[in-house]
């Protein structure tokens, strides 16, 4: 029988996450992602899919980040009529993020219009909040661990994986092809999530790469969350955190509220100013059993911050000159709320900013990771004299020796394992690691590249 997959996304970067595998009959999407970061890969979000969205028969999702899911409203509207399967969770935090992402998208195109900075006379959105409600409609969760039948001749697994809640590994059967896809692999001994969970056995893998060539370290977040948040106070300066709203925002919240706990914080207001974040972390605490907390860590958690809905109360938080933490959205600063607070706060060296995970190539976030002395924000260039901080060891993704962990709990050798979701060199870098380490033939396959297996 013949199998096609091809790397649509995510092939070369870490974003854009989209795999199509083509049995004899049918063709099913794994991940349907959006493009970040440079320019030449937003730029992909406008091309045209691949192959007409009508031809295929359902998209898995691996997790609900937007370089994982945020493609569907588009290729809903463009034809799709096949189900979207995921996890609940994952489905729960699909309907705070992919219409906050449409809504964002025409805010974007309504200011650049209003402000004349973009190049095209009438700027248009990629898909609109109205658009992303009706692709809501085609979801059908899925429960982890337990067979779902995807088509006649297809079976898919989800496996829980820690990255975010919700977050799981697919192991899709057709006929005699086992292939499984990692998604997005979290930590090991996370305080909030749970552990990845190993797959048995696969004729191909495809896995993630995020952190292919280094590791995080041993350092304790907490203790270095101490550290710089003391060190800013203590100079009048507020703490400036931009956090992806699922998943890294609650872990924040936790290990502040564990600072707070034993008496390590300074008295100073915490703000969560991401209403999808707001309502992110009750999604949280609505599924205790799929991450760490106990229900009452989890309220601790969450009742740490005060919430911060309107936009008018984002805005007055940076009328107030008195030193505070403020966590809001985008976690690799490239829209949102979080673009007003570092115009505001990153000009001053009293200030810090934190940056709480992976930056990819092209955002603000790595611009700042790299040492940047100016961001352009909104058609203006703001200068960067705050402090810099990054910390690592609050990354959701698996670092290399996590990864490595991960690939062991194969009971056998695959046929191949191909390497994506990486910058070149960390999939690179990754690829000799698994041929040396395992003996496995990997690769590290190229944007649009189509195999067959």
């Amino acid at each position: 029988m013949s199998y096609k997959l091809s790397f649509l996304g995510a092939a070369g970067t870490v974003t854009g996450s989209r795999y199509l595998l083509q049995t004899p009959t049918h063709r099913i999407l794994v991940d349907c992602g959006l493009f970040q970061g440079y320019k030449q890969l937003r730029e992909r979000n406008w091309q045209s899919f691949p192959v007409d969205p009508a031809s295929l028969d359902a998209v898995l999702l691996t997790h609900a980040h937007l370089d994982h899911s945020g493609y569907v409203p588009a290729l809903v509207r463009d034809g799709f009529k096949g189900p979207v399967i995921s996890t609940h969770a994952t489905f729960r935090l699909c309907e705070l993020l992919l219409p906050d992402s449409g809504y964002l998208m025409e805010a974007d195109a309504r200011y650049a219009k209003r402000k004349g900075y973009s190049r095209h006379k009438s700027p248009r959105p990629l898909y609109t909040q109205e658009d992303a409600k009706t692709a809501l409609k085609s979801f059908k969760p899925a429960p982890f661990s337990e067979p779902v039948e995807i088509t006649p001749d297809c079976t898919a697994v989800f496996r829980p994986m820690g990255h975010i809640l919700g977050a799981a590994s697919i192991e899709l059967q057709c006929g005699d092809l086992r292939i499984a896809f990692s998604g997005d692999i979290g930590r090991y001994g996370s305080a909030t999530m749970v552990d990845p969970e190993p797959v048995p056995q696969a004729d191909y893998i495809v896995t993630e790469s995020t952190y292919g060539n280094r590791d995080h370290g041993e350092a304790d977040p907490e203790s270095v969350l101490e550290d710089v948040i003391g060190r800013t106070v203590r100079r009048g300066g507020s703490v400036i955190i931009p956090s992806f709203a699922v998943g890294r925002a609650q872990s924040l919240l936790y290990h502040l509220s564990q600072l707070r706990r034993r008496g390590k914080l300074p008295q100073i207001p915490i703000y969560l100013d991401s209403p999808m974040a707001v309502n992110a972390s009750s999604i949280f605490c609505d599924h205790l059993g799929e991450h760490r907390l106990t229900e009452e860590q989890c309220r601790e958690a969450c009742g740490i911050a005060e919430y911060v809905r309107e936009a008018e109360e984002s805005k007055a938080l940076n009328r107030n000159a008195m030193p505070k933490i403020i966590i809001s959205a985008s976690g690799m600063a490239t829209g949102g709320r979080i673009l007003h607070h570092l115009k505001h706060n990153a000009p001053s060296h009293r200030n810090t900013i934190i940056l709480a995970g992976y930056q990819a190539g092209g955002t603000r976030g790595a611009a700042l990771r790299d040492g940047a002395t100016e961001l352009k924000i909104h058609g203006s260039y703001i200068p960067i004299r705050a402090e810099v901080a990054q910390l690592d060891m609050l990354s959701a993704h698996a670092d290399q020796g996590e990864l490595l962990h991960w690939l062991e709990g194969f009971g056998s050798a695959p046929r191949q394992v191909f390497v994506t979701h990486g910058e070149a060199a960390a999939s690179d870098t990754f690829r000799h690691l698994i041929t040396e380490r395992f003996g496995w033939p990997a690769r590290v396959p190229g944007h649009a590249e189509v195999v067959d297996l």
